[in-house]
This record gives structure tokens, C-alpha cells and sequence, in this order.
């Protein structure tokens, strides 16, 4: 026999991936905003730092302005390079007696408030105070707003302490060092989110098609008629249909309920331990579905290369080509987990999702439009809930809390597609949750499985309009995020209208809808005997 398709341990993880898939699209981004001089209302500016040393460029580093003073420029053209000089005292909290006319000050922490470092800075001619903080992270300088005596007029911004101890070095040195602050903004969409559109609808039509493109033809094998014995495709469609499992209208529902739950222990809990459980379910699921697929597709070119069988302890007569495509399925994903935080990581996270998905879709299954309707309609309203209303109770976006995984760690959940943001000076990920994929996914996959069971063309099909609308609502859905400013957008409040609503609204035209609400159903089989 061949190696056991694992069907329970790929449900458990499939319900897994299902309970936290539903993340949104895109993230939140911060555009600049006019300078303001005094007061304490400005945003923070997230600014990049070039530094140079006796002439020669070093690797540049981040830091972020403070909620006072003026704003630094998005263009770097506009930027203008200043010496660095350090401030005496090094707390820049009395009077200086160091000269820094037109030059950038720089100070450490302590003695007293920020405030109060930038006016004795500004005060002392400098063009800008740069405060080395006392550990590598970076934290908001804030300032009372009721303080209406505040008239900083310089940039204020803070720098890690490795950052800042490398300067004051240079500086105690006698080096001649240099600055240039500016702070890029980030694009609202980026053009990579048109290969994550291409992974998104490559996966979905790849999955409906999946079974039909790789069942086994009928004249792949010759029998002898002395001995007759059941076709192999006769077994092919019988161990497929075991391996199905039609998802009931109550399950929808229960489904949607479990999802919201998990959701919120995760914003609560959410742990280092807990996302390494979740990733390690993610690889299991992510590895069987490579398999699956890797041993379908050579089977599928050399129908006798699964024939040459071996027997192992435990797993008992096993085919020798499964074997060894386990073996190399292990191997990446034992690669993969080990750099699953490197920079290049993503490629491996998006070939084990889309493999995931791929054979999920391929063993959950949507029996009719009835249960689609429930299903879809739920997840339509836990997606505008969690993104949009959660923030009004939990004063942030659940999901996309969520999506972001632990900044302490550096874990992130992997359950999403992501690819990296090409145009943004910042990097980061444009992101889809497998839930935005698996969902609609569900539905035109049944739809691919009717058009077929009814031999229905192209012409006169369902699935042709139905890839079209989830890739129309893919599109609406980065289109709401331009227009939202970045700020993350439920996409299955565009999808679901977008692929649900158009097989509804087809089937109304050419008068199927009822063969469509009921079909696998008695009432269904009543009806096509009228």
C-alpha cells in the first residue's frame, strides 16, 4: 500500500487553520501630515537615519520623532545633511555650553522631561535633538497638550542605544559625523498585491479543477479477463469520496461561533509557545498537502511509477514514490521551520499554504447553494465584526492584532499568503488570510463540481463567472483599502457578494436556483424527476 493519506491529522489541521484563517488584507499605514510647530498634537513619524562618518556612508537605522516639534521631510531631496555635535551636559536638562549652531544636537536620557531637552537644544542653536534611548526599542516621546507655553520648533527624535553609542563613540573620537533625517511615507498599496491577487485566484481555480485534471484516465490500465477485478478508477473515485466531508448547514453555523471564540483567545493569550503549537500544525498541514500533490502529479505523468512497493515497520508495505516524497516534504518543512523567521521566508510560508488550501478544498465540501448561503453570510458578518466593530470594544482591530502575531517575539501566525511590500521603505508583507481564499474557494469549487455533474459549457456554466467574481472582488477589496487610506478591509465583504451573489442572481436568470439550494438533497431528486 502507499503511504496513509492522513485524513484525521489533515482535518484536525485544516479546523485549526479554519479557526484563525480569517484575516484581513493589508494593514494599517501613516501618511504625513502638514508640519506643526508648537504644541503637542503632532503624529509620530516613523524617519530614517543615514549616517556618515569622516565622509564614509554606514548602514542607516530608524528612529521616530516625537509628539511635539516640527516634522521631518518625506523626501530624502529635501533632507539636509548636519554635523552631529554632543550636547554639555550630556542631558541636554540646563543651560549648554557646547556650541551647536546649525548643527544636530545629541543627548541621552534622563534628569528631566523631553520637553525640556528640546527647548535647552533649541535654545543652544541646534537644528535638531537627537536622544539616545537607554535600550534598543524605540518609545513614544509624548508631552502634556494642556501645556500651551510649548513652542519647540526643531525636530525631536529618538535612536536606538547601539545606534546612538556608535555615534557618541565617533564623536569622543574627534571623527566628523553626519546626519540625514527624513521620513518616508509608506505607499497605501503597494504592486506586489498583484502577485498576491494572481496566488490568490491561481489557488482557488487550481483547487476546483484539481480532481478533474488529475483523475486517472479510463485507459490507463489493461485488465486481464481471466481475472476480473475492479477499475482502478472505479477505486480512485470510491477512496475519493471517503475522503470528502460535506460540511451541514448547523456546522456553518457552529463553525462561525468556535471561530470568533478562538479568535478572541488568541488577542488575549496570544504567547510565543502558543504560535510555535499553531505554526507546527501549519507545517503538518503544509507538508501533506505538498505530498498529496507531488504524488499525485507524477502518478498522474507515469501511471507505474506508485506500483514498486516497500516494507517498513509500522507503516507496513509502503509505495517506494511516497516514500521518498515524504521524505523531501519533511525535509523542506523541517528547512522552512528552522527559517521560518529569516527574511525569504514568506516563499516557503505561500507553498505550504497554497498546498494546504489546495487539499482542503479538496476534502471539505459545500453539498449545496443552501448550506453556501449560510456559511458564506455568517463569515460575511464575522469579518465586518472583527475588523470594523472590534475596535469600538477591544480599542483595536482584533483580527488584525491577530494577523500581526507578537511583537515581543517576532512570532507571527503563519496561516496567511504574504509577499514582501516591493515600493515600501519600511518593507513589511502585503497579506491574505487563508480564510479570504477558502470560503469563496468552498463555494466555487461546488460550482465547478455541478457545472460538471450537469455538463454544462462554458457558455452556459456557473464557474466561469464565479472565477471572475472573486477576482472582481479581490480587486474591490484593495480598492476599498486606497480609498480606506490603508486601513484593513474585510475582504469577504467583497467577495461574498461578489461570487455568492452572482451564482444567486444567475441561477434567478435562468430559473436553477431551486436545483442549485436544494442539489444532493431528496427534495432536490424530486424536483429533477418532475
Amino acid at each position: 500500500m502507499s503511504l496513509p493519506p492522513f485524513s484525521s491529522r489533515l482535518l484536525a489541521a485544516a479546523v485549526a487553520l479554519y479557526l484563525i484563517g480569517l484575516f484581513c488584507v493589508g494593514a494599517d499605514t501613516k501618511g504625513d501630515t502638514a508640519p506643526k510647530i508648537p504644541g503637542c498634537s503632532n503624529a509620530f513619524q516613523s524617519v530614517k537615519v543615514e549616517n556618515w562618518v569622516n565622509g564614509e556612508e554606514g548602514e542607516s537605522f530608524t528612529a521616530m520623532t516625537a509628539q511635539f516639534g516640527a516634522m521631518l521631510p518625506s523626501d530624502k531631496d529635501k533632507a539636509v545633511k548636519l554635523p552631529v555635535s554632543l550636547t554639555t551636559p550630556l542631558t541636554s536638562c540646563s543651560n549648554l555650553t557646547s556650541k551647536l549652531s546649525g548643527s544636530i544636537a545629541l543627548s541621552v536620557r534622563g534628569e528631566c522631561t523631553f520637553t525640556d531637552k528640546a527647548e535647552v537644544a533649541q535654545a543652544g542653536g541646534a537644528a535638531a535633538l537627537v536622544l539616545i534611548n537607554d535600550k534598543e526599542e524605540l518609545e513614544e516621546m509624548v508631552c502634556d497638550e494642556k501645556d500651551t507655553s510649548l513652542n519647540v520648533s526643531i525636530p525631536v527624535l529618538m535612536i536606538p542605544t547601539s545606534s546612538g553609542d556608535a555615534l557618541r563613540k565617533s564623536i569622543l573620537q574627534n571623527k566628523k559625523v553626519e546626519l540625514l533625517l527624513y521620513a518616508p511615507k509608506s505607499p497605501i498599496l503597494d504592486y506586489a498585491v498583484i502577485f498576491l491577487w494572481l496566488m490568490s485566484v491561481g489557488t482557488v481555480f487550481i483547487a476546483s479543477v484539481w480532481s478533474h485534471v488529475t483523475s486517472p484516465k479510463k485507459n490507463d490500465e489493461q485488465y486481464n479477463e481471466l481475472s476480473p477485478k475492479k477499475s482502478s478508477n472505479d477505486e480512485a473515485s470510491k477512496a475519493a469520496e471517503d475522503e470528502t466531508l460535506d460540511i451541514s448547514a448547523k456546522g456553518a453555523v457552529i463553525f462561525v461561533i468556535s471561530a470568533s471564540t478562538f479568535l478572541i483567545l488568541l488577542f488575549f493569550f496570544m504567547s510565543s509557545w502558543f504560535i510555535l503549537i499553531l505554526t507546527i500544525f501549519f507545517v503538518i498541514g503544509g507538508m501533506q498537502g505538498m505530498h498529496i500533490i507531488i504524488t499525485t502529479l507524477i502518478k498522474r505523468r507515469c501511471n507505474k511509477s506508485g506500483q514498486k512497493n516497500v516494507k517498513l515497520p509500522l507503516l507496513g508495505n509502503t509505495s517506494i514514490l511516497s516514500l521518498v516524497v515524504l521524505l523531501f516534504c519533511l525535509a523542506v518543512a523541517v528547512v522552512w521551520f528552522i527559517k521560518r523567521k529569516a527574511s525569504y521566508a514568506w516563499a516557503g510560508q505561500d507553498l505550504f499554504g497554497i498546498c494546504m488550501m489546495i487539499n482542503v478544498l479538496q476534502v471539505a465540501r459545500l453539498p449545496n447553494i443552501r448550506v453556501a448561503t449560510i456559511l458564506l453570510c455568517c463569515a460575511f458578518f464575522y469579518d465586518i465584526f472583527w475588523v470594523f466593530i472590534s475596535p469600538l470594544i477591544f480599542k483595536q482591530s482584533v483580527m488584525i492584532a491577530v494577523a500581526r502575531g507578537s511583537k515581543d517575539t517576532g512570532e507571527s501566525i503563519p496561516m496567511l499568503l504574504r509577499i514582501p511590500r516591493l515600493s515600501d521603505p519600511w518593507g513589511g508583507y502585503n497579506m491574505i488570510g487563508f480564510g479570504d481564499i477558502l470560503f469563496p474557494g468552498l463555494l466555487v469549487c461546488f460550482i465547478f463540481r455541478y457545472d460538471k455533474e450537469n455538463n454544462k459549457g462554458v457558455l452556459n456554466g456557473y464557474f466561469p463567472w464565479l472565477m471572475f467574481g472573486y477576482g472582481l472582488g479581490l480587486f474591490l477589496t484593495y480598492l476599498g483599502l486606497y480609498v480606506m487610506n490603508g486601513h484593513g478591509q474585510p475582504a469577504l465583504l467583497y467577495l461574498v457578494p461578489c461570487t455568492l451573489g452572482i451564482t444567486v442572481i444567475l441561477g434567478l436568470v435562468r430559473k436553477e436556483l431551486r436545483d442549485l439550494w436544494n442539489y444532493g438533497t431528496e427534495q432536490h431528486s424530486a424536483f429533477s424527476c418532475r
